[in-house]
């Protein structure tokens, strides 16, 4: 190589490490930061996982440091920071319950939080080490518990808004899911979060409309709060029929197996992996779809029959031994031999895997104090305990005081 193409290579390397820097430098110039601290407010339903991006830092920034606080002005402060050798959460060893400092991640300047739950509502401050804060957030984690589902198929409607004077309670839905099954009838569903219209509101949060924020927002007075905490967010489901994407090609395995269905019979093949799970008989038992989240449209069928969320979904029957929960688990309670079967699992449309529940009366049975069954037959046994010692107590104590007062003197006249 020449010393003109040696220039040419090194003028070209230069010119796209300056584009490349000048790229870097207008992700951070388009949003300025501001000189006074507004808080961005986003909503979510629990068990869901967000990202909240930095979208500002001075450029002499390099890492940025995560702070949560519960309320603003609270002493006790929360520092979610990756520089001391923390190991990246991923999402799949986040588990519901476990604390927040074990269920987030820092990426790209931006932080992830897996399986949120109303706890961890509050404010979330994008800053540096010595505490400088460029951006904020008010995230409201809405609790579904209560949430109610309405069924466009039976003809129900949402719930009507509410006016309280000048305070307007509403839900604000969010876009439609895919169908969650093709070439058959599926369904679909969309979430609503509660939301509040107020001239009351703190100006110190941004919103995305005027006087519009989420109703656990901090920007809400707790008298406000109060008033709204009734409405309960809510899950809208109708009918969809989408046809299948066509498979033009077949490889590995299944290529193999058409090849021997045409010299002889052809042998059951799984569409999907199958999983084998072996059950004990009257125990319970959650299974979760292989990279789902609960704002993925999820179904489950067993066998060929199709558990719609119509008669299938939580709280339409309170006496359901299966139901399916708006984290899109599937649930079977008091296992039972007629639960034998494959579950297969739907994401986004596509069927994506399949259990082969086996279940059994037999063998030994280990107990653990991890097994909610065990620690809810040990409670019972120390509540019976104590409530007999209780009984046997309060007779000692009858007949003894039944003794003194009949063997004390008489000091009547």
């Amino acid at each position: 190589m020449n010393l003109a193409h040696t220039t040419v290579l090194l003028w070209v390397w230069g010119s796209l490490q300056a584009f490349e820097i000048v790229e870097k430098e207008d992700i951070f110039q388009r949003t300025p930061c501001p000189a006074f601290l507004i808080f961005d407010n986003a909503a979510y339903l629990a068990d869901m996982s967000f990202e909240l991006p930095c979208r500002c830092k001075p450029e002499e920034v390099s890492a940025v440091v995560w702070y949560y606080q519960k309320h603003l002005g609270s002493s006790h402060t929360k520092v979610l920071t990756d520089f001391d050798g923390r190991v990246l959460t991923e999402e799949t060893q986040a588990r519901v319950g476990s604390d927040m400092l074990v269920r987030f991640s820092i990426r790209m300047f931006s932080l992830l939080v897996f399986r949120a739950q109303p706890e961890d509502s509050g404010l979330y401050f994008c800053g540096t080490r010595k505490g400088d804060y460029f951006y904020a957030y008010d995230v409201d984690i809405q609790s579904g518990e209560g949430m109610v589902a309405t069924f466009k198929d039976l003809g129900q409607e949402p719930f009507a808004d509410e006016h309280r004077g000048s305070l307007h309670i509403f839900t604000a839905f969010w876009e439609w899911t895919p169908c969650d099954r093709c070439g058959v009838r599926g369904e679909q569903w969309r979430i609503g979060l509660c939301y509040l219209r107020s001239p009351d509101l703190s100006p110190r949060y941004q919103k995305t409309l005027p006087d519009v924020v989420s109703c656990g927002s901090q920007a809400v007075p707790w008298k406000l709060r109060a008033m709204a905490r009734e409405h309960t967010p809510e899950l809208l489901v109708q009918s969809c029929v989408v046809p299948c994407e066509k498979k033009t090609t077949q490889q590995g395995v299944m290529a193999i197996f058409s090849y021997v269905s045409k010299v002889g019979s052809r042998p059951w093949v799984p569409q999907v992996p199958i999983q084998f799970h072996q059950q004990r008989l009257g125990h319970g038992l959650i299974i979760s779809c292989p990279g789902a989240r609960p704002e993925h449209a999820v179904a489950w069928d067993k066998d060929r029959q199709y558990l719609y969320r119509t008669q299938y979904l939580k709280g339409v029957n309170r006496s359901m031994r299966v139901f399916i929960d708006h984290g899109n688990h599937l649930h079977i309670r008091f296992t039972q031999l007629s639960d034998r079967g494959i579950y297969y699992c739907w994401r986004q449309g596509v069927q994506v895997a399949g259990f082969r529940l086996g279940v059994t009366s037999q063998g030994r049975y280990r107990p653990s104090f991890s097994d909610p069954e065990t620690r809810s037959a040990v409670e019972l046994t120390l509540i019976g305990y104590l409530f007999i010692t209780a009984v046997f107590v309060a007779i000692h104590l009858c007949r003894c005081c039944c003794y003194l007062f009949r063997c004390c003197p008489n000091f009547s006249p």
